[in-house]
């Protein structure tokens, strides 16, 4: 069965030239030349297995039209396109929860890497899910199967990323979980960018298991990070 892609970009020769190399690499495209197309197209379709979205567009940019898939959608993978490298643009963008970022001009093959790695981690996620996995963190309950870390005063719906951060860290409590083997499982390979992404995640997750001090994810330097109950 093909992989769905929903492409949003506002560019009619660069939209077209992507459509028809995804469609002959095998996958199915639907193409949206601005972004309230782009989020009509999401909200009247049966789901897509990722979107890639261009970030300055008319009407609705890439931005705000993933802010929309992410109010429902934790799972299906987002990626953006941009002609900027602003390094706050980055950061936008992983804190919405966007999986990869691509700045203009890119190669195809490049970015054909970039989808096959975010598919196969995404079906890695899917097949591991299919059995509910429930962990106790002090005053928190952590259900992996649901993308859902129970705290005292509410309820924290995860993103993929969040989520397989956190039962890395679950499975290997009190011991370091290793940056670059985090990396390369998660996000694909242990580049600079990922690693950037990386930190993102981990001072959300921190800020999530603010309720019980004793529950913390610690930095060992020099090596990665590691979930540890204080006493």
């Amino acid at each position: 069965m093909k992989s769905k892609i929903l492409l949003v970009e506002d560019d009619p020769n660069l939209g077209q030239i992507l459509t028809e190399y995804l469609n002959m690499k095998g996958f199915e495209t639907i193409l949206c030349t601005d972004g309230m197309l782009g989020l009509e197209a999401y909200q009247n379709s049966d789901g897509f297995d990722m979107c890639i979205l261009d970030l300055m567009m008319p009407k609705l940019d890439g931005f705000s039209l993933a802010k929309e898939i992410r109010k429902n959608d934790e799972r299906t993978p987002i990626v953006f396109l941009t002609a900027k490298s602003m390094k706050e643009d980055v950061i936008e963008g992983l804190k919405i929860g966007a999986d990869d970022y691509l700045t203009k001009p890119f190669s195809m093959e490049e970015l054909l890497l970039r989808i096959k790695a975010i598919l196969k981690r995404s079906s890695t996620s899917s097949e591991k899910s299919k059995l509910p996995q429930e962990y106790k963190l002090g005053r928190y309950t952590y259900n992996f199967d649901h993308h859902l870390l129970e705290a005292p005063s509410k309820s924290i719906k995860l993103t993929g990323k969040e989520n397989a951060l956190l039962q890395m860290f679950c499975e290997n409590f009190n011991q370091t979980v290793n940056r670059s083997d985090a990396l390369k499982v998660i996000w694909g390979d242990d580049s600079y960018f990922n690693a950037r992404s990386m930190d993102v995640y981990i001072a959300k997750l921190r800020k999530y298991l603010k309720e019980d001090d004793k529950i913390q994810i610690i930095t060992v330097h020099g090596q990665g990070f590691k979930l540890v109950k204080l006493n």
